[in-house]
C-alpha cells in the first residue's frame, strides 16, 4: 500500500512537471503569436462626427429647425390666444357659444400638439437615417485602412485602457472620409 502512495505521488508530480512543460509551449506560442497581431484604435464618435458630411448634415437639420421652430410658435401663439380669448369671455358668452369655442380650442390645442410629436418624431427618424449612412460609410473606411496597415483587427478606444497614439486611426478615418465622400 506504501508503494501504491508513492507511485501516485511520482505521477503526479511527474503529470504537474509535464503540464508545467506543456504550459511554457504554450506561452511561447501565445507570444510568437501575439508578435503578428497588431490593433488599431479609434474614437468612432469623433471620427463620425469630425467629418464634413456629419457637419453639413446638422447645419442642414438646425436650419429646418429654426424654420420649423417659427412655425411651432406661431401655432402656440395662435392656441394660447384663443385660451385667452376663452377666458376672458367667459362671463359673457352664452354657454352654447363657449362650449364651442371650447371645443375649438380643444381640437386646435390637440392638433398643435399632435403636429408637434409628428415633426419631432419625424426630424429624428432622418436624423438617424443621416447618422446611420454616415457610420456604414465610415465602418467601409476603417476597414479600408485596417487593410492598408495590415492590422488585424480595428477596436473602439472607448473600450480600451492604454494604446499607443501611433495606432490611433481616429483623425485618420476622418480625412479619409473626407476625401472619399466630399
Amino acid at each position: 500500500m506504501f508503494s501504491l502512495k508513492k507511485n501516485l505521488k511520482e505521477y503526479r508530480v511527474l503529470g504537474w512537471a509535464i503540464l508545467f512543460a506543456m504550459s511554457g509551449q504554450v506561452i511561447a506560442a501565445a507570444e510568437a503569436t501575439a508578435g503578428d497581431v497588431k490593433i488599431g484604435f479609434v474614437d468612432i464618435q469623433k471620427a463620425i462626427t469630425e467629418t464634413k458630411a456629419f457637419k453639413k448634415s446638422q447645419l442642414k437639420f438646425r436650419m429646418e429647425l429654426k424654420k420649423e421652430k417659427g412655425i411651432i410658435d406661431a401655432r402656440k401663439k395662435k392656441v394660447e390666444t384663443m385660451l385667452i380669448e376663452i377666458n376672458k369671455q367667459a362671463n359673457v358668452l352664452n354657454p352654447a357659444l363657449k362650449k364651442k369655442k371650447e371645443e375649438s380650442f380643444l381640437r386646435e390645442k390637440k392638433d398643435f400638439e399632435r403636429y408637434v410629436q409628428d415633426r419631432e418624431e419625424e426630424f429624428a427618424r432622418r436624423e438617424k437615417a443621416a447618422l446611420d449612412k454616415i457610420s456604414r460609410k465610415m465602418l467601409g473606411v476603417l476597414k479600408q485602412l485596417g487593410k492598408q496597415k495590415k492590422l488585424t483587427m480595428v477596436l473602439e478606444k472607448k473600450t480600451v485602457f492604454y494604446s499607443d497614439s501611433s495606432l490611433d486611426l481616429t483623425s485618420l478615418a476622418t480625412k479619409t472620409y473626407n476625401k472619399l465622400y466630399p
